[in-house]
């Protein structure tokens, strides 16, 4: 292996890993956002309820994917990250819309960056 492919094998797991950072810290915001709405309160509620639940789930799903080794082609990784970058841009235009929901928003954008980030790495 040469030195620079070394170096390109690095930056393809760094930018992995912080796809999958990013994607466990969406989940995470999402289901505590998700379980500070009031289920039976207002549609909008239940929007960012629904939202939060799924997006949490692709984020967790998107990291499971992340980190199997060599369990998954790369199409199916660029399919599943693609997935998780347009549900977090989703989700994240759903919570600027509900007060208190702002830094749930921004987890959503950073993942959104990171998947955009890490799909760059796979052209």
């Amino acid at each position: 292996m040469t030195t620079t492919s070394q170096e390109e094998l690095f930056r393809f797991l760094e930018d992995r890993f912080a796809c999958a950072q990013a994607c466990t810290e969406c989940a995470r915001a999402c289901a505590t956002r998700a379980g500070l709405v009031d289920p039976d309160g207002a549609e909008n509620q239940e929007l960012v309820r629904r939202k939060g639940i799924m997006c949490a789930e692709v984020c967790d799903a998107t990291c499971r994917v992340l980190s199997e080794q060599n369990q998954a082609d790369e199409a199916t990784i660029r399919m599943q990250v693609e997935w998780c970058r347009q549900v977090c841009l989703e989700s994240a235009q759903v919570f600027d819309g509900h007060p208190g929901a702002e830094r749930t928003a921004e987890a959503c954008r950073a993942c959104a960056r990171a998947c955009t980030e890490f799909l760059a790495t796979l052209d």
